[in-house]
């Protein structure tokens, strides 16, 4: 993702993001610099009753034993970059299972740096999540997962659920 968009280079004082040197910022304005403090977002880790690019469908309530769980056990979710242990970037403040998903709401730490760009900068919006499968079943298009163990959810670049999108918050 480095490469994609001039997210991994630095930028020309003055030069606007997509690199039209006709559409400049204000003098000293970096549009990709990283954030000094850290960033609130909202959005969907997981939509309810669409299967996914891998052939999954979550149901409704799938979350809630898990959720319950790590409550009671004072468990945080971590937030991961592209699904990467090794790449903590922030914290699930809340993961809550509504009408339509898994909502979630978090802050992404102010030294993220790529990560933390990527969302300001739109270039990364989708929302995933690390799981185990505590109880499914196969089905002809793939799997209906009635239960799941959540473990992380991650900023991609492209969710297995194309809905599982994430904005900046408050």
């Amino acid at each position: 993702m480095a490469g994609r968009g001039g997210l991994g280079r630095p930028r020309r004082a003055g030069t606007a993001a997509g690199g039209d040197r006709g559409a400049a910022w204000p003098v000293g304005h970096d549009p990709v610099s990283a954030p000094q403090a850290p960033l609130r977002f909202a959005g969907y880790a997981a939509i309810f009753d669409k299967r996914d690019s891998g052939g999954d469908v979550i149901r409704q309530g799938a979350f809630a034993r898990s959720l319950t769980q790590r409550a009671e056990r004072g468990e945080r979710l971590p937030l991961y970059w592209q699904h990467r242990p090794d790449r903590r970037i922030g914290w699930i403040d809340a993961a809550i299972e509504d009408h339509r998903g898994l909502r979630v709401t978090g802050t992404i730490d102010a030294s993220a740096g790529l990560p933390a760009r990527a969302l300001v900068t739109r270039a990364v919006n989708g929302l995933s999540f690390g799981y185990r499968v505590t109880a499914g079943h196969a089905t002809p298009d793939g799997r209906e997962l009635h239960a799941v163990d959540i473990l992380e959810v991650s900023l991609v670049s492209r969710p297995m659920q194309p809905s599982a999108r994430v904005h900046l918050a408050g």
